[in-house]
């Protein structure tokens, strides 16, 4: 189950990133009969929002966002058209601000930065299961 979204770069596009990804959540739970837990609906929520929020901030133009799901996990995939690869910072307890990366980076299965022609896509997976992935 995939879904892709272009997403505005508006004050709104946050929100309706998120929306966009609770809906997916929720058909993948009742029409195909996956286990979405409630840490899966809201890592996905932070993600997106991080994501989306710095594609807003940085890049000028569109967001594009796709949401893919396998059996075990949720990719999200976050494309703008900034070619800036995007670095976690070190750990700063006084830093107010800037700890998106930081957050993704720590709450994903996985994360992918790849330039592309124009721009960058960032995919983050997170798994649907509170239960670790055994391998």
């Amino acid at each position: 189950m995939r879904a892709g979204y272009a997403l505005d770069g508006d004050d709104g596009c946050i929100a309706d990133a998120r929306h966009h990804a609770a809906t997916f959540l929720n058909k993948a739970r009742v029409e195909h009969h996956l286990t979405v837990s409630e840490r899966a609906r809201d890592l996905t929520a932070l993600v997106i929002s991080e994501l989306v929020t710095n594609a807003c901030k940085y890049a000028p133009g569109p967001v594009l966002m796709e949401l893919r799901l396998s059996t075990r996990s949720v990719d999200i995939v976050v494309w703008d058209s900034d070619p800036t690869i995007p670095v976690a910072r070190t750990a700063d307890p006084g830093r107010i601000g800037q700890h998106g990366m930081e957050i993704v980076k720590a709450v994903t299965e996985e994360l992918f930065i790849e330039q592309e022609p124009v721009g960058k896509r960032i995919t983050a997976r997170i798994a649907l299961t509170d239960i670790p992935s055994l391998g």
